[in-house]
């Protein structure tokens, strides 16, 4: 997949992964001993003896650096003494967690006199329960009951049932599933019914929110039991299962944006945001989209949103293996249109599994030729001399970004020749070794020899010309980094073949996300002129790449390249439009950094410093699809 993004995936690969975003646990540090900014380290309460050159100051400093203030933490030092940090962080802790209850009683209490109950009613109802939203609303209802004496004569009950519809906490998150009925908010009680005030207060003591009742109330009538009204509740808060209902009112640390995280994105996902997908997007299997070369006749017909009806025509590409409604965002986004899940493995010899979005034609679609290499054997035929057999291997695995060390290949050859007097290694050796080759894509070089894929290799099997990323200064390192990340091109180019008949005399590409060029690549080896292209990559080394290509195939059309997305705002897009007459394709791949499951430590979804950028890519094609319709 091409990428925007500086850094590659993480070398910690890991072929069992699944689609879920793993959490990871972290223990609370063990406070027997802590290490100051300039590395040294003060000892507990065990090894006073050996700190007691740390000075008074070096302590402060250490725990203000630690989020404390510097009054609180003197005067822990002074009450402990300098020698015992085990009792001092005991005590910062104690204050810690002291102001934070006192800072949310005290929230609670101005959350609740903002609804017009009295301070001494809330700070008894707090007092007597626990300082949570829902258990206050039940004592505060309660208190207002045996108050009044008679509901139905209770102002101060309408003022709180009104209120509490109006509440900022509550945030109509219980009304989300209820589209068909009017809104509550505003709307006030001038008549109280005395039954519906009992009803409501006896709901509330059984632990409901009074939101929770009135909706019930209103929603099955007034004549309905209170045992008919516990059923409603009980199935609505099932449906509504993912959301929490009443959340404590604390202060919670916010994500801050990314850099592609804009004001933009936020008011698009207002825009597009409609209620949770029953089913989510689900992975095929086998994974052929709608059709491949060898599978023709599995090519469908379907019917896309208006939205995202073309020209421009527009194609997105990332990882199929993402965390769990990655691909429903995306679709949504894209303008509801269905992804076209495809792995590379149909069109040669590795596998790629990858999700595509796009609104392009699907029939009559024709693969490049001549076809690419569809196995090992076809690929690298030299290896199979060496190839055991029980290798069963026909095809690599997804091509990554980097590769295994000289070190992993010595060790797998000494295993092997451990083993050389008998007919087959041992299970347990050939399981290791099976395992580091598809975990690396290893391919055997001689007897009891195994090596990476050479840069020259990838690139044939990704479908790139030979040496397309050899030269210029650029490293191996830099190879792998640039090939791992880049489309398949002969699975790419078969979903662009419709465009040949449809521009006979060229196109106008923005390339989002470029990298080494695949789209460009696919295109030229389609027979689609190319009669300007605008490129946008982050990294120089792909620029350089895609630039020395050009030249090298003789394009006659314009190359513009930008080393930003963020570069393209609506003044720069408009004027690129004006002078090229708009834009026929809009394509590219967002960094897939944060969803791979080769990530393990930062696989954070569309929320993730990299693959945030999606939100780029749909600001962008949005822009440009808006100013055409408008031209």
């Amino acid at each position: 997949m091409d990428e925007n993004a500086s850094g590659g995936d993480s070398d910690d690969i890991d072929w069992n992964t699944d689609d879920e975003l793993e959490i990871a646990s972290y223990g609370l540090p063990s406070c027997s001993s802590m290490t100051v900014n300039d590395g040294e380290t003060i000892a507990g309460s065990t090894e006073a003896s050996s700190s007691a050159g740390s000075s008074s100051s070096k302590m402060i400093d250490h725990f203000v650096g630690m989020g404390f203030s510097e009054e609180v933490v003197a005067k822990a030092i002074q009450e402990n003494g300098e020698q015992n940090t085990d009792l001092i962080l005991e005590a910062l802790l104690k204050h810690s967690a002291s102001s934070s209850a006192s800072s949310s009683k005290s929230k609670l209490i101005d959350h609740f006199v903002g609804m017009g109950f009295s301070v001494d009613m809330v700070a008894k109802a707090i007092q007597e329960n626990d300082c949570t939203v829902n258990a206050v609303l039940v004592g505060l209802a309660i208190h207002v009951h045996d108050k009044a004496g008679a509901l139905g004569q209770s102002s101060q009950a309408e003022q709180h049932i009104n209120s509490d519809q109006n509440s900022p906490e509550l945030d109509g998150s219980f009304l989300d599933g209820f589209s068909d009925t009017d809104s509550f908010e505003g709307e006030e009680i001038t008549n109280p019914d005395p039954d519906k005030e009992e009803k409501l207060v006896s709901l509330a003591s059984m632990g409901y929110s009074v939101q929770e009742a009135s909706i019930a109330m209103e929603r099955c009538g007034p004549n309905t039991s209170i045992a008919e009204l516990t059923d409603f509740i009980c199935a609505a808060q099932m449906a509504k299962a993912a959301d929490a209902l009443l959340a404590e009112i604390e202060d919670k640390p916010r994500p801050k944006p990314s850099n592609g995280y804009h004001k933009h994105k936020k008011r698009r996902m207002l825009d597009y945001e409609k209620p949770p997908i029953d089913e989510p997007i689900r992975l095929p299997n086998p994974m052929i989209g709608f059709g491949v070369p060898s599978n023709p006749d599995v090519i469908v017909h379907r019917s896309l949103p208006e939205a995202a009806a073309g020209p421009p025509y527009f194609y997105y590409e990332n990882v199929a293996l993402a965390p769990k409604g990655v691909w429903d965002t995306i679709s949504r986004f894209l303008y509801d249109v269905e992804p076209e899940f495809v792995d590379s493995k149909y069109f040669c010899a590795a596998a790629r599994k990858r999700g595509y979005v796009h609104n392009l034609p699907i029939e009559n679609r024709h693969h490049l030729v001549p076809l690419p290499p569809q196995n090992i054997y076809e690929a690298l035929p030299l290896s199979r001399k060496w190839w055991p057999s029980w290798d069963t291997r026909s095809h690599l695995n997804c091509l990554q970004t980097c590769i295994a060390s000289a070190k992993l290949t010595e060790r797998i050859r000494k295993a092997l020749e451990e083993c050389d007097g008998e007919p087959e290694p041992p299970h347990h050796v050939q399981k290791f070794v099976m395992d580091e080759c598809r975990k690396w894509n290893l391919v055997w070089v001689g007897r009891n020899k195994l090596a990476p894929l050479e840069p020259d290799e990838v690139e044939m099997l990704l479908g790139f010309p030979k040496n397309h990323t050899r030269g210029g200064g650029i490293s191996r390192t830099d190879r792998y980094k640039s090939l791992g990340n880049s489309f398949q091109v002969d699975t790419v180019a078969y979903h662009l073949s419709v465009l040949k008949e449809m521009y006979p005399d060229g196109i106008n590409v923005l390339s989002l996300f470029s990298g080494i060029g695949g789209a460009e690549v696919a295109l030229h080896r389609l027979g689609v002129r190319m009669k300007n292209v605008v490129s946008v990559d982050i990294s120089e080394v792909n620029r350089n790449i895609v630039r020395s290509w050009w030249e090298q195939t003789n394009q006659k059309g314009t190359l513009i390249d930008f080393a930003d997305v963020q570069q393209l705002d609506a003044n720069r897009i408009e004027q690129m439009i004006n002078a090229f007459g708009g834009f026929d394709l809009v394509i590219g791949g967002s960094p897939c950094n944060n969803l791979a499951g080769s990530n393990r430590h930062s696989r954070d979804g569309l929320e993730g410093k990299e693959s945030s950028l999606f939100y780029d890519y749909f600001r962008i094609l949005d822009l440009v699809k808006n100013m055409m319709q408008r031209n």
